[in-house]
């Protein structure tokens, strides 16, 4: 038989898995410690680990890996904290993160958002800051707190009493009375969809109705958006989504053009609906905690209640 007629027999692939490791000394001999089959592959550009659970194996040490690597993070970051600490009555160290506790600020929170694992606990009403994010936390929190003192209820009621009667006072009372009436100016020929969320220039909004009432264009440019004077608007009228509507609704996938900006509606943004969700989320707390009060009230004060109160 002709030898260039054999069949060749086949070599099967090897069972195993790679591992993309970062190029650290360090990290390279723990993984020859707990991987001492593992060889160096020029064809894959990667270490190779032989065997069929091979693959998980990897998983379960990078992971521990990274845990052991937050762990040190975290440590180094108490270490500095207790060298250099932020003496602060919003600030709480406790044993596992920073707690943070601050009026209700739009600053304070898109300051905190650009925190590294920062964290909202609806819960118990605070954000947590893992220590590894100390450096950050301290760099950002002179604005923090600064914000934070701002949005006291002394300071704001300061604030109302140093403008009571002045022009700004007319004009926020204004803007709190065009507010209260839930309208919205939009073009006849061009009105927005009454059944999805819409993104408008005071917030996301879901319309429910038109009564063809002509929009005062000075009321418009007041307190809406800038127009032509040749440009007519009716007023819209609308109401705020519930959450379940909210987390429902499909963001658009580029932020608005010019020419919708200039409309006054437009599809929300991610970032947009994330807004708008925590308000309605924070809107139903306060209503379940009116309920609740109402609710006790209502017990404290049932004949049943009262009888017993007379009898003891």
């Amino acid at each position: 038989m002709n030898e260039e007629t054999k069949d060749t027999p086949q070599v099967a692939p090897i069972e195993g898995a790679t591992a993309d490791l970062p190029h650290d000394r360090m990290t390279l001999q723990r993984f020859r410690e707990a991987f001492p089959r593992a060889r160096w592959s020029d064809d894959l550009k990667a270490w190779f680990v032989p065997g069929r659970t091979a693959g998980m194996r990897i998983g379960r040490w990078l992971a521990e890996m990274e845990a052991r690597a937050d762990a040190y993070a975290d440590e180094k970051g108490r270490d500095a904290y207790a060298f250099e600490p932020i003496e602060s009555r919003y600030l709480e160290a406790a044993p596992a993160t920073f707690e943070i506790r601050t009026p209700y600020s739009r600053q304070v929170i898109d300051e905190i958002r650009e925190i590294p694992y920062a964290r909202w606990d609806a819960d118990r009403r605070l954000w947590s800051v893992p220590y590894r994010s100390f450096d950050e936390l301290r760099r950002r929190w002179p604005a923090i707190e600064a914000a934070a003192e701002r949005n006291e209820p002394e300071a704001r009621l300061k604030r109302r009493e140093a403008i009571r009667g002045s022009e700004e006072d007319e004009a926020s009372k204004a803007r709190t009375r065009e507010g209260r009436r839930k309208r919205y100016p939009v073009h006849a020929d061009d009105a927005p969809p009454f059944a999805r969320a819409i993104a408008t220039h005071v917030g996301v909004v879901f319309f429910v109705g038109m009564d063809g009432e002509l929009a005062d264009p000075a009321t418009v440019r007041a307190f809406y958006f800038p127009t032509g004077a040749d440009e007519q608007h009716v007023w819209a009228f609308w109401r705020r989504g519930t959450l379940e509507e909210l987390v429902a609704t499909w963001p658009a996938r580029a932020p608005p053009r010019q020419s919708e900006l200039e409309r006054g509606w437009w599809i929300p943004t991610l970032e947009e609906l994330r807004i708008a969700r925590r308000h309605a989320r924070s809107r139903r707390g306060r209503n379940r905690g009116n309920k609740d009060r109402r609710s006790g009230e209502q017990t404290a004060h049932s004949p049943r209640s009262v009888s017993k109160l007379a009898a003891d």
